[in-house]
């Protein structure tokens, strides 16, 4: 696919076009965001003769959508039945495979879109499907798949959209890599987000997410609630992990932004995830409600400083978490809750907030079936996902207008948001196929097709960290002998190491680190994942991998050999060790 799919509309906003001089935005009526107030520039006020008899450039938000396509956007919700309303701020998700019946459901209800889980991807003989990525937690995903049938499947559920609106509506996905995809293989396999903070390379960043997404586009995905923007506070945070970039909050902003604008170059919609900060509490919001209990001015010190980056930025959309933030709205979650909402406009944002998925435990716990999603809409969620009964939830949107108990004017501006953001896609891909993509400017990532494989190995080599006493030149001779890991990572080693020319079943003993394994005793010890577990481990070389995909275990047989060094560093505190920590450092 064409790789320019609505390049730089956002993650360039307040440089998207020479004639403005900063950013601009057409508030929707209603707003009650307390978001910056950007001061609309006129195209060629100032200037000379010559400058005023240029074509005015168009004038965009600072969110990515133009003024024209807001004005737009209200414009067609002003139009819309209440029960389009309703429907246009909802994404469902539904079970198994019988598209048609969710394409009906799409069209009774008006939704503005779908997400696609686990158990609704299609497989080929012989593939498998798992489902624990809803309220059971956050993994979850189809291996073996049938590509060619889910096309025909998101095909079916985008046609059912289409037949709504002249907009393209959400068939969306969560796909972050490591142990969050649900569609893998045939798919290139990622690593983990900790990768890219290991790497710190935010080109490389960019160009593996663009890659990432590019195989979403083809498959017909339009939207991945990805990346994650969550700063890690190490081995006590139990959701995140590795799914972090790291425990730098600077290191986190500018990889997180590139990420997303990796997703932006190759047409999908990204969702930066989840404010106000899952990586710095201690419980799982998937059964339960966390609860962040620093001040402000620590979250703004660390938890929100990918986020406010990624807003001055550009980015389109963020997702809103449940968390109960105790110095904000005490033992409300975050995604039902006024306060966080107000944060997270205070912060300049005036995209859309997307909530995380209301069939969590740490809503379902509290909320009857649908009043969780009037909730959130009424604090001040745009783009509601995954209710546990989305019948019920229209339905509890729909009275909640009528008895007066929800404004329609807030109803109004969510779904406003949502539409200019659909729209906003349109105009790109439209522009794009036709060669015309006025609105683009290039980016690190903007190229032909990327080819994942490629940049999936090449980010997790730019990633390997080394330390111990030795940890440079040939760290293993003639053979290795492997334990550890699982049956897949020990036979994706051994496969690397025959490759290389190196024996197996002998000679410099090597031990893989699992998810949840605490330590090793080995010549080599290498983490797959989170690399904590090294510290208490026994070994003359330890090496953080940050992934257990084939190209990740490729890129350490080179640096064993000796025919690669190891360039990345710790984004994480290990032990004593110290955020940053690299070889020979």
């Amino acid at each position: 696919m064409n790789s320019k799919l609505f390049v730089g509309v956002v993650g360039a906003a307040c440089a998207a076009s020479v004639a403005l001089a900063g950013c601009t935005f057409a508030p929707s009526p209603g707003s009650s965001g307390g978001g910056s107030s950007n001061t609309t520039t006129q195209p060629g006020s100032g200037g000379s003769a010559t400058d005023s008899a240029a074509p005015a450039e168009p004038q965009v938000s600072s969110w990515g959508p133009t003024v024209d396509t807001i004005s737009a956007a209200q414009a067609e919700v002003a139009e819309m039945t209440m029960q389009e309303k309703a429907g246009q701020v909802l994404v469902a998700f539904f079970s198994g495979k019988d598209y048609s019946a969710q394409a009906a459901v799409i069209k009774k209800l008006h939704l503005g879109g779908v997400i696609m889980m686990g158990d609704n991807i299609p497989v080929a003989s012989g593939g498998s499907n798992s489902n624990s990525g809803d309220s059971g937690g956050a993994t979850g995903g189809a291996a073996g798949v049938d590509t060619a049938a889910l096309k025909a499947a998101t095909k079916k559920l985008s046609s059912a959209l289409a037949s709504e609106r002249s907009w393209p509506g959400i068939v969306g996905v969560d796909q972050e890599g490591g142990q969050v995809a649900r569609v893998q293989a045939p798919l290139t396999e990622w690593p983990t987000g900790m990768t890219y903070g290991a790497a710190n390379d935010p080109a490389l960043t960019e160009k593996a997410s663009q890659a990432l997404n590019q195989d979403l586009a083809d498959l017909g995905f339009t939207m991945n609630f990805a990346p994650d923007a969550d700063v890690t506070i190490g081995p006590a945070d139990p959701v995140i992990g590795a799914r972090s970039m790291g425990s730098d909050p600077s290191l986190v902003a500018t990889n997180a932004e590139a990420a997303w604008k990796g997703a932006v170059a190759a047409g999908v919609i990204p969702s930066l995830k989840h404010f106000p900060g899952h990586g710095s509490v201690t419980s799982d919001s998937h059964v339960g409600l966390p609860v962040q209990s620093a001040s402000v001015s620590a979250l703004e010190a660390r938890d929100w400083v990918p986020f406010k980056e990624s807003i001055s930025a550009g980015v389109p959309m963020i997702m809103m978490g449940h968390i109960a933030v105790t110095s904000l709205d005490p033992g409300v979650a975050s995604s039902v809750s006024s306060a966080s909402y107000k944060a997270l406009r205070d912060l300049g944002f005036e995209g859309v907030v997307v909530t995380d998925a209301l069939n969590m435990g740490a809503l379902t716990e509290s909320y009857s079936t649908g009043q969780e999603t009037v909730a959130a809409l009424k604090a001040g969620a745009d783009l509601l996902i995954m209710p546990s009964d989305v019948s019920a939830a229209h339905a509890a949107i729909v009275a909640a207008v009528k008895n007066g108990s929800l404004k329609e004017s807030r109803l109004d501006e969510a779904a406003a948001r949502v539409v200019a953001l659909q729209m906003m896609q349109q105009h790109k891909l439209e522009a794009a196929s036709s060669g015309d993509d006025a609105d683009s400017s290039s980016t690190d990532a903007e190229s032909s097709d990327l080819d994942p494989a490629t940049e999936s190995q090449a980010i997790s080599a730019a990633a390997i960290t080394t330390f111990g006493s030795k940890c440079s030149g040939p760290l293993v001779s003639g053979g290795i002998r492997i334990s550890g890991g699982n049956a897949t990572d020990r036979a994706r080693l051994a496969s690397a190491a025959e490759e290389a020319g190196l024996s197996v079943g002998n000679g410099t003993s090597v031990a893989l680190l699992g998810t949840g394994s605490a330590y090793a005793t080995a010549d080599v010890v290498v983490a797959l994942d989170a690399p904590y577990g090294l510290a208490n481990s026994q070994a003359t070389t330890k090496v953080a991998l940050y992934g257990r995909t084939e190209g990740a275990f490729d890129a350490l047989i080179d640096v064993l050999t000796g025919d690669a060094e190891a360039t990345g560093m710790l984004p994480v505190e290990v032990g004593d060790l110290p955020i940053g920590t690299s070889c020979g450092s």
